[in-house]
């Protein structure tokens, strides 16, 4: 039986809906092992994005191209989003999607490497929004990344803040839990950031920068 706390997550995942581009690329996503965003998690990216009137938006982790596009379609039309990530295939099949979802290749910034070899040759203060959904262990490296290229008024998000249960559960030690225990209260504690852990998908914690 499904319990009343399960039904009710699952009737806000379900609320938002997936149209035939993002079903198609999240299926490339689960075929490549890339564990796209789920729909809950993607809607409240594009709200986001709207929300700042994003028109600079980096992403740590194209994966294939699902929470690219969600940030795109909630981004202003002469925006650009800067996509990171280690595997050129994740990023050759984001490229295929964003291009059947219509958006040109001058919307697109797509970089082949690691993250923490990118990011530092990025711009102070230079955009309105970053994505994290890389290796969860270098997720507190990303939230220092972040807080530097952020203009204030500018949001910082981290996908799988829950971690398949994980997270609220004490007993849970490995490694990357307890990485990601560590970035919420770094988080949390940061006078710089206001921050809202969001339990749409598998956790989206969000923060915007108040001040430098």
């Amino acid at each position: 039986m499904t319990s009343p706390v399960e039904a009710t997550l699952a009737y806000a995942e379900q609320f938002h809906l997936e149209d035939e581009v993002l079903h198609a690329a999240r299926q490339r996503g689960l075929e490549m092992g890339a564990a796209p965003i789920l729909p809950g998690g993607g809607a409240a990216l594009c709200f986001l994005a709207t929300v700042v009137n994003a028109k600079s938006v980096v992403e740590i982790g194209t994966g294939c191209g699902v929470s690219g596009l969600w940030l795109l379609r909630g981004m202003r039309p002469d925006g650009t989003l800067t996509s990171v990530d280690v595997e050129p295939e994740h990023q050759r099949l984001a490229r295929q999607a964003f291009t059947e979802a219509g958006f040109s290749g001058g919307r697109l910034r797509l970089i082949t490497g690691r993250a923490l070899d990118v990011l530092p040759r990025l711009s102070d203060g230079g955009y309105d929004m970053v994505f994290a959904d890389g290796s969860k262990r270098e997720y507190a490296d990303y939230l220092a990344e972040a807080v530097r290229l952020l203009r204030v008024g500018g949001v910082v998000a981290f996908d799988n803040m829950l971690w398949h249960n994980r997270v609220a559960d004490p007993a849970q030690r490995d490694a990357d839990t307890v990485t990601l225990r560590e970035v919420g209260k770094l988080v949390q504690s940061d006078e710089r950031l206001r921050s809202v852990l969001m339990p749409l998908g598998d956790g989206l914690l969000a923060a915007v920068k108040i001040a430098d």
